[in-house]
């Protein structure tokens, strides 16, 4: 019954046309959801990179010459401060502290403050052990300190200079100062003293042992 019924609706004459209007506006209608999703999706991304924060660009970071950090003795309980250039090795206590970089943000954006350092260990046998290779982090100074059973180090700030005189500067006053020294003479070799029986009369002068 209800195939008879489809069939006769098929060859109705007026079906064709009704199912052609019906098959625009299924279209239209199709055509408009596509849009609207387009639409959405669209509003969707910007909506999204609008909340997502730009990332610093490269040449904002300030690469420092200089690394301060912060050390504890804990057995005398002493804190101390001390200036490491970068690529020197400056020891404190035990401990032999490397920065390889360190890097700080300018003043007008949040602070962050960085270096990748290695700390060796000087043993008690006079061996050197390596206890730490990473970064450390001046604003988190427990994220990733050194401790060491005696001694911990951590970051303190990067810096453009220092009180310290760098490495290459001493270097060079001291060539200036060895240049400035006069150079040592040796005393010249003295001559050995004629023997007696070497002595010869002078031959300019006559001989005038056999005349009267």
């Amino acid at each position: 019954m209800t195939a008879a019924t489809s069939l006769g609706c098929e060859n109705h004459p007026g079906a064709n046309h009704r199912y052609s209007q019906m098959s625009i506006f299924s279209r239209i209608a199709m055509g408009g959801l596509t849009a609207a999703a387009v639409s959405v999706a669209a509003c969707t991304a910007a909506f999204a990179a609008a909340q997502t924060p730009e990332a610093p660009a490269a040449s904002d970071r300030i690469t420092n010459p200089v690394a301060e950090f912060a050390g504890i003795d804990k057995i005398t309980g002493r804190i101390i401060t001390f200036d490491v250039y970068i690529d020197e090795t400056v020891q404190f206590g035990a401990l032999q502290v490397t920065p390889r970089v360190c890097y700080s943000r300018p003043q007008n954006e949040e602070p962050k403050t960085d270096s990748f350092v290695e700390v060796d260990e000087i043993t008690l046998d006079r061996k050197i052990r390596r206890i730490f290779t990473g970064w450390m982090f001046a604003e988190s100074p427990g994220l990733n300190a050194v401790e060491h059973a005696v001694y911990d180090v951590w970051l303190k700030e990067c810096k453009q200079k220092s009180d310290v005189p760098a490495p290459d500067a001493t270097k060079a006053d001291t060539t200036k100062a060895d240049a400035s020294k006069p150079a040592a003479t040796e005393p010249a070799a003295a001559k050995p003293a004629a023997s007696p029986d070497a002595e010869q009369s002078d031959p300019a002068e006559p001989d005038t042992s056999g005349t009267n």
